[in-house]
């Protein structure tokens, strides 16, 4: 209450202030029958009796004709609430405030949504009118924690561990490779700026200055589109140090989320596990998996090679052809035929991958296409190497290593989907199961062109020290020193030691990447003049504190978000501009093509 002219919030009075003179600002939340109205503020409600004698009749009428989500100040008396009136549901629920006297500041117009958090909205309602949205207690309680997270990560960072807060330029150039940029023009011909995806060549720059330990909560941005549950600009936090290895800075993460972990959610245990990317691909289908269910994937090659079977043989020759299974524990009596049928179907059209299910009977035999192959012994020997139990149904695939293990893990998280909307509790929403991903390759076939190679992770990243030679002979056999944070099977976290060699990192832009180093000529002469060992990462804020607070999207922990299709619907942006505008930016805009696009949106 410094600062402001109210005594008290709306969610802090209690019996102990029963007699007390008060003033309260908020908002109605509801009026009840000229008997009472409730207030509230960012802190909570406050039950407030309207006056019903003559001589506060001025007072009545004010706030009986008041709307709903006005603004009013009232000043009265504390009392406490008549017995067996109380709201133990209510914080300020022993007492209510007796009015002496009120003022509407300002008056509330018809709303286009109540705002109570158990009443269905639109997506595109709630950005419309963001500002009443934010009125929500889920929303105020997102973005407070949001704030005391950042605090506490400031806290230890800056206060316990002497990192330095630096804030790097928005405006800069392109940089090769990774996500695409967004272009600002400049007001020489043909120049433009980007807009940076992530500051990760200025904090490598600090490092060359000498910097030693940089941190920054970075806005960044990526021109991605329309993809489900991502924003075009977003928070990092951002980290990067001097003299430290991959250990190092996994340890001084798994202490930074440790120190500013809510005290509501729990405990984190440190150190948190680690898992090589092969391992996560192998067991989970993914680089990053949920840890909070079994279910893992299974390899039964070595089974079915014995197998006399045409299909069986003819997916097993693939370079790194391979068979395997996820069992799906009581999917009989949890699943239908038509999850089933939806389940291969995506594998299908998702990876190109067919699926074939064995179902287990109450009699312990097997139901599948496969059976008519197997004996008896084999079988019960499938039987045992799958684990299987009476009604469980086992997902096999075969074929090339990647894309089998890919389509299992898919089918793996939408099983568990399935169980869970049949009523099956397989993944405790109270748990957070961190995990490091370690060991990733350092590149990879590019998808448009599989001779071709691109980063895994990004061209500064470092191979692993007992790869370096591979580097220079076969540089897709190389492991890089890249690490995930990866929480509930969502990436929350990325980073990497670096290249501090300029010669290497040219060798790799050039001769591995067949980029253009001149675009970062800049990085590549820095390098030249000592630069010490550094390596660091970002943390996803959007993401980590939507998966603590149980958000169904980032948008929920976001105050002004955008849309699926990257527009703020609140302000209507991005907006056209008149051509005069566009004139010092030596920019025209082809008008045809914007009135297509006007009309498909």
């Amino acid at each position: 209450n410094s600062f402001v002219t109210r005594t008290n919030t709306c969610g802090e009075l209690r019996s102990a202030h029963v007699g007390q003179e008060v003033t309260l600002y908020g908002w109605i939340q509801y009026q009840r029958q000229g008997l009472f109205l409730v207030l509230r503020d960012f802190q909570g409600l406050t039950q407030i009796i309207i006056p019903q004698d003559e001589a506060h009749a001025h007072v009545k009428k004010l706030l009986c004709n008041a709307p709903v989500e006005s603004v009013v100040r009232v000043t009265g008396i504390v009392t406490p609430r008549p017995p067996g009136q109380e709201n133990p549901k209510m914080p300020t629920g022993d007492i209510e405030v007796k009015v002496e006297t009120a003022e509407v500041l300002n008056s509330c117009k018809k709303l286009p949504f109540e705002i109570k958090d158990f009443i269905k909205k639109s997506e595109a309602l709630r950005m419309q009118y963001r500002y009443l949205d934010l009125r929500s207690f889920q929303l105020q309680y997102n973005l407070r924690l949001r704030s005391q997270i950042v605090m506490r990560m400031r806290e230890y960072l800056c206060n316990l561990h002497g990192f330095v807060d630096v804030e790097t330029p928005t405006l800069f150039k392109r940089t090769p490779g990774g996500a695409k940029e967004f272009l600002v023009p400049s007001r020489e011909a043909g120049k433009f700026y980007s807009l940076p995806q992530s500051p990760q060549q200025f904090k490598q720059l600090l490092m060359v200055g000498g910097l030693d330990r940089y941190f920054q909560v970075a806005r960044c941005y990526r021109d991605e589109g329309s993809r489900p549950d991502r924003q075009p600009e977003f928070t990092q936090v951002d980290i990067e140090m001097s003299f430290v290895d991959q250990a190092g800075i996994q340890r001084l993460i798994e202490g930074l989320l440790q120190y500013s972990w809510p005290e509501e959610r729990g405990s984190i245990t440190t150190p948190f596990p680690s898992m090589t990317y092969e391992e996560a691909l192998a067991n989970y289908g993914t680089d990053k998996p949920d840890t909070r269910f079994g279910m893992k994937i299974v390899d039964i090659g070595d089974f079915l090679r014995r197998l006399d079977i045409q299909f069986v043989q003819d997916a097993l020759s693939y370079p790194r052809g391979t068979a395997k299974a996820i069992c799906i524990p009581q999917g009989v009596r949890y699943l239908k035929n038509k999850n089933l049928e939806s389940l291969k179907e995506s594998a299908k059209s998702q990876f190109n991958q067919e699926i074939m299910e064995i179902i287990c009977r109450p009699d312990g035999s097997l139901k599948s296409l496969l059976t008519k192959f197997l004996g008896e012994k084999q079988q019960s020997e499938l039987i045992r190497a799958l684990n299987m139990q009476v009604d469980d149904v086992v997902l096999l695939a075969a074929g090339e290593h990647k894309q089998v293990c890919s389509a299992l893990g898919s089918v793996r998280l939408e099983s568990a989907d399935l169980l869970e909307a049949a009523g099956l509790v397989l993944r405790d929403p109270t748990a957070f199961h961190f995990l490091w991903v370690v060991d990733f390759p350092l590149f990879l076939p590019k998808e448009e062109n599989p001779t071709e190679l691109e980063s895994a992770h990004h061209p500064f990243t470092a191979p692993h020290p007992s790869d370096t030679s591979l580097l220079y002979s076969d540089p897709t056999k190389v492991r890089s020193q890249h690490y995930d944070l990866v929480l509930n099977g969502n990436e929350v976290g990325g980073g990497s030691i670096r290249i501090h060699s300029a010669e290497q990192q040219r060798f790799v832009l050039e001769k591995v990447l067949k980029e253009d180093s001149e675009v970062l000529s800049h990085l590549l002469e820095a390098l030249e003049f000592g630069a010490p060992p550094h390596g660091g990462i970002a943390l996803g804020l959007d993401r980590l504190i939507s998966l603590i607070v149980d958000a169904p999207s980032i948008r929920d922990v976001i105050a002004f978000p955008k849309s699926f299709r990257g527009r703020d619907l609140m302000g209507n942006a991005p907006d056209y501009v008149t051509p005069e505008e566009l004139e010092p930016y030596h920019i025209q805009v082809s008008w045809p093509l914007a009135e297509k696009e006007a009309k498909k949106n």
